[in-house]
């Protein structure tokens, strides 16, 4: 037991440090003895241990940051766990969450477990991101961690997040023109909106178009339509798929008259979307 007199003060100076609960700081200083820099390894020893105690609990809140790099030809979505709305909302969380996602723009890790051993400046010290979520959940009591780590490269990328950092895009031009901003917006919306499935029918898997021309054979033949007509009406059905569900072919939300791809032609000829990434938060 310690027989050093631990104060209020030093405390609230520990707490002030630390984030971490007054009852907590004063235990850690008490089996210290007084030690600031021992109190601050016993926290984050017990931030560890807390992390590890809720390996086994839902974290699907949280929020999602898209964010591009200075000369616009790379962007990250991250994807930054809790497990309550409360925490999701609170300004530090957000603010962790941007450190990670400019963290990932600056250094291109090639995955979370990569991302994860980069550093990041925490009360004026470098840290790895893997620790500092491991002190976080000490902070917090909740489990916190990075799910989703998305990047798209590309001439001109445009990042674009919706609903309160709860989905994120990104979206690759095939080259940076006056009007590029606000156009990759207007198709990041469109993305945010109607969740295409690829840019064009050329990025479909074979396997999604063979289920869906079987999905189609079946319903026309529920409808009673002649085998011979059931070939030529799956393809149709497989085009209006191709129409709903592909970014260049879809109706242009702003401007219906257009699909996306017109759109995009109508602001410089020639271009086009080359790579995109959607990811909502939970899903």
């Amino acid at each position: 037991m310690s027989t050093v007199q631990i104060s209020a003060a030093d405390v609230n100076k520990l707490r002030q440090q630390t984030g971490a609960g007054m009852m907590d700081c004063k235990k850690a200083l008490i089996e210290t003895n007084g030690d600031f820099e021992a109190a601050i390894d016993f926290l984050r020893k017990k931030g560890a241990k807390v992390a590890a105690s809720r390996q086994d609990r839902e974290s699907n809140e949280g929020v999602v940051i898209a964010r591009t790099s200075e000369d616009f030809k790379r962007g990250v979505i991250i994807e930054l766990n809790c497990e309550t709305d409360f925490v999701a909302k609170n300004a530090e969380f957000v603010a962790f969450g941007n450190e990670i996602a400019n963290a990932a723009v600056q250094n291109q890790p090639k995955s979370i477990e990569e991302l994860n051993q980069l550093e990041i400046d925490v009360e004026n010290v470098r840290v790895k991101i893997g620790d500092a979520i491991i002190d976080k959940t000490g902070k917090i009591g909740e489990k916190i961690g990075v799910s989703k780590y998305e990047v798209v490269e590309s001439d001109k990328v445009v990042a674009y997040i919706h609903g309160n950092f709860r989905l994120a895009v990104l979206v690759g031009l095939s080259k940076n023109v006056e009007g590029a901003d606000e156009a990759g917006k207007d198709v990041a919306m469109q993305i945010a909106a109607m969740n295409p499935v690829a840019i064009d029918k050329d990025g479909i898997d074979a396997s999604v178009i063979e289920r869906e021309l079987e999905i189609a054979k079946d319903q026309i033949r529920a409808e009673g339509k002649p085998e011979a007509m059931v070939e030529k009406i799956s393809l149709g059905k497989l085009n209006k798929f191709y129409k709903d569900s592909t970014l260049l072919n879809q109706e242009f939300v702003k401007d219906p008259s257009k699909n996306v791809s017109q759109f995009l032609d109508s602001v410089d000829k020639g271009l086009t979307v080359t790579a995109f990434k959607r990811v909502a938060l939970g899903a």
